[in-house]
């Protein structure tokens, strides 16, 4: 393997985890969420993820297939790898606690209360009376603590999904990157905002933010380890159907929810449909 390609996709992998922490940042220095944008970007990286996984990474995963199976047998082992992917992330899902939902909904206004819309449920932060509870202290720490946990967990496959995808192809690697660091984002403020109201320290809820997103180049590492322990050609077939399933489960279960939540529907799906489109040109373009 190409050392540069490597340390390549290393980087990719490392800039989208720590995207994480600039979710934490805005979450210090907005004033306001910005939904609109927010869901437009959201749906922008669920239709470059969709778009490559099936136009790229699966149909890679389908040629390697036939160079050792015949047409019908590598559909099906291309087949099963994309489940399986999609199985795994759906695993992870499961196995998470509920309390530190790492798609839980989270604005920006909840760091400044001035801000705050007592009607909205997701907005309503620490409450400012005597009495406050340091058992509540605790709690929100440890939600803030979960979340970070659960989102570590979250992002060791997709640390596989961008390094494996930046070895094969550096254009789809820096899409895809980019695409989960947009994600990252708004789950680094779901961190940094429960343990900012618990301790009181904005170092502390960046620190948390970050730590959330070194899950994936860790997950790089592991990518690393597959290339090298199994190097036949047929093994890239089964781990890119494989990384194909769990970006396609991550852009339904969590980018497309996570915008609808922050904007209208129609903005969400116009990001969808906008990343599909400057992804496919890009392809092309850069082809």
């Amino acid at each position: 393997m190409d050392s540069s390609r490597i340390l390549l996709a290393f980087g990719l992998t490392l800039f989208a985890g720590l995207a994480t922490g600039i979710g934490g940042l805005i979450a210090f220095f907005a004033k306001r969420t910005k939904t609109s944008f927010l869901a437009f970007s959201l749906g922008f990286s669920a239709g470059v993820m969709i778009f490559i996984s099936f136009t790229e990474i699966l149909t890679e995963s389908g040629e390697i297939m036939r160079l050792y199976y015949s047409h019908d047998k590598a559909s099906w082992l291309t087949f099963i790898s994309f489940i399986v992917g999609i199985a795994l992330s759906a695993a992870i899902d499961k196995i998470l606690p509920a309390e530190g939902n790492p798609h839980e909904l989270k604005r920006v206004e909840q760091m400044h209360p001035e801000n705050r819309d007592p009607d909205k449920p997701e907005c309503q932060g620490r409450k400012q009376r005597r009495g406050w509870s340091g058992a509540r202290d605790q709690k929100l720490m440890r939600l803030g603590v979960f979340t970070a946990i659960a989102l570590g967990i979250h992002n060791f496959p997709e640390g596989i999904a961008t390094f494996m995808s930046a070895i094969n192809d550096v254009a789809v690697g820096i899409s895809i990157a980019v695409a989960i660091a947009i994600h990252n984002i708004p789950e680094g403020i779901a961190v940094s905002v429960p343990v900012y109201y618990a301790t009181g320290s904005r170092k502390k809820a960046l620190i948390w933010s970050v730590m959330s997103g070194f899950s994936e180049p860790v997950g790089a590492v592991a990518g690393y380890f597959i290339l090298t322990l199994f190097k036949s050609g047929v093994s890239l077939g089964f781990v890119f159907g494989i990384v194909a399933g769990i970006m396609v489960y991550i852009s339904f279960d969590e980018l497309l929810p996570a915008a609808h939540k922050y904007g209208k529907h129609h903005v969400a799906i116009y990001g969808l449909i906008s990343g599909m489109i400057v992804i496919g040109l890009s392809l092309i373009l850069l082809g």
